[in-house]
């Protein structure tokens, strides 16, 4: 995959720190966590929404008699 994308958030410095320092503890780079986390997160919440669009399609057809 080609990482072209940019994004910059602001954040407090001791934050900033804490988490570089837990990223060098485990040996990965910020961006990579960063990366796995985005991931995680796009998984979880499309897995989500997937679940609720077949909870309601399924309501609709129960209430339809289908």
């Amino acid at each position: 995959m080609t990482k072209t994308a940019a994004l910059r958030i602001r954040i407090a410095p001791e934050l900033h720190q804490e988490f570089l320092e837990a990223c060098r503890l485990q040996d990965l780079s910020a961006s990579h966590v960063l990366r796995q986390f985005m991931r995680s997160y796009v998984d979880d919440h499309m897995r989500c929404q997937q679940t609720e669009l077949f909870d309601l399609n399924t309501r609709l057809q129960r209430q339809n008699g289908n």
